[in-house]
């Protein structure tokens, strides 16, 4: 067949796209035990809620015409005060609404941010390791991604500014609170130290907050925004672990600058945000719904994480090391004995006695050459915790045999 060729972003982009192909692949077999998607809980969705806000604004006289008609750039202003008043304030985030832009998930978010700032060519400075997805999208950009190295307490400042001054990025992408993939958080003082080089070195800080929100143990921190004094700190954020992903809702928080051109490249992607599901999450935080369930929430995903890292000390052989994630959805293992992840993943799957499946951990690193390939990303948030305790049984003893076997 004969046709057109590809765009070379398409080319750029393979490795990352392959990557994410197989997230998605197990998510949703009922015959595997999956630690592998990053999904909430099924338990932590508010499908009750949800249905009577629905019945309550779909409706001529209430908001019916507003939720099926074309609506603001920006998207709706009570949506973008909750997101002031309920997600900023409370963590020290001073922002006015009309510097809010509701996105479609919070990827759109970084995808329009690209659209803005990045050429083909330009730098992304990552984590090491980092979010494959948001990689996909830099690479979508035809940017180069270098790495940047991380400890226990998040990506290292010194190394981020040698790397500044080396490569002279357009962007540094971080993920400072319940890390995805590894699941830890940036310490305060690297917060105000990387709002600060943002600043000195007139990069862009794109902090890519998801899972802030979802906090069951430990301290609360700022934000990385919270200590911007010139802008160049860009929020990301996403509805999606605090209230639906199936909603597709996200937001950014920018300057005044950055807002408007964000609003210019969100109208010519897709106008604005679906709206239905924006008026039905506006009622949602309008009607006080929101701290209940997040109580609700936090409380579930403590249990299960409580759950995931017991289960890994009891089951993992001796030599396991694993973070000790205070929210979110992930921890991360390295395994001892040299094994390779990616090919006990296959094993794993194969086996009938097994069928627990995981993110190997090489595919988190932009590096290549090996790099994370005894390491896997675990996800306990939407599995129950004794499902979580039997998974991790499986996948111990398989540990344990592999080990064994390769002497």
């Amino acid at each position: 067949m004969i046709m057109a060729d590809f765009a070379k972003r398409m080319k750029s982009m393979e490795r990352s796209a392959g990557i994410i192909r197989g997230l998605f692949g197990t998510m949703n077999d009922p015959g595997v035990i999956s630690f592998g998607g990053g999904a909430p809980a099924k338990e932590a969705l508010p499908v009750d809620l949800v249905r009577m806000i629905a019945n309550d604004v779909i409706r001529i006289d209430s908001r019916g015409v507003e939720a099926l008609q074309y609506g603001s750039v920006l998207g709706l202003s009570d949506l973008r005060e909750s997101v002031v008043k309920e997600l900023l304030a409370p963590k020290g985030v001073e922002a006015d609404s009309s510097n809010i832009l509701i996105t479609s998930g919070g990827l759109e978010g970084i995808n329009l941010l690209c659209q803005l700032f990045i050429d083909p060519g330009d730098v992304i400075l990552v984590e090491s390791p980092t979010f494959v997805h948001c990689v996909e999208i830099f690479e979508m950009f035809q940017a180069k991604c270098v790495s940047v190295s991380m400890d226990d307490n998040g990506m290292v400042p010194e190394d981020l500014e040698e790397k500044i001054k080396l490569h002279s990025p357009k962007m540094v992408y971080v993920i400072p609170t319940f890390h995805n993939p590894t699941g830890r958080t940036l310490s305060l003082e690297r917060r105000k130290k990387i709002a600060e080089l943002g600043s000195n070195y007139d990069v862009i800080v794109l902090e890519d907050d998801p899972y802030r929100d979802i906090r069951y143990s430990g301290k609360d921190l700022p934000p990385i925004k919270a200590f911007d004094a010139t802008g160049n700190t860009v929020l990301a954020n996403s509805f999606s672990k605090i209230f639906s992903p199936g909603s597709r809702l996200g937001y950014v928080l920018a300057s005044d600058e950055i807002t408007s051109k964000l609003f210019d490249a969100k109208t010519a992607t897709n106008s604005h945000t679906s709206m239905l599901p924006q008026v039905i999450c506006a009622e949602f935080f309008k009607r006080g719904y929101y701290p209940a369930h997040h109580e609700m929430i936090c409380g579930l995903y403590r249990e299960r994480r409580d759950a995931m890292i017991e289960s890994i000390d009891a089951f993992f052989p001796e030599g396991t090391k694993r973070t000790y994630p205070d929210g979110g959805l992930f921890t991360w293992a390295e395994l001892p004995g040299g094994l390779n992840t990616t090919e006990l993943l296959t094993e794993s799957l194969a086996d009938p006695d097994v069928r627990v499946a995981f993110v190997a951990g090489e595919g988190f690193y932009i590096e290549g050459n090996g790099m994370g390939n005894n390491c896997m990303r675990i996800s306990f948030g939407s599995v129950q915790p004794e499902r979580i305790r039997e998974g991790a049984k499986r996948l111990g003893n398989l540990i344990s045999k592999v080990m064994h076997r390769n002497g």
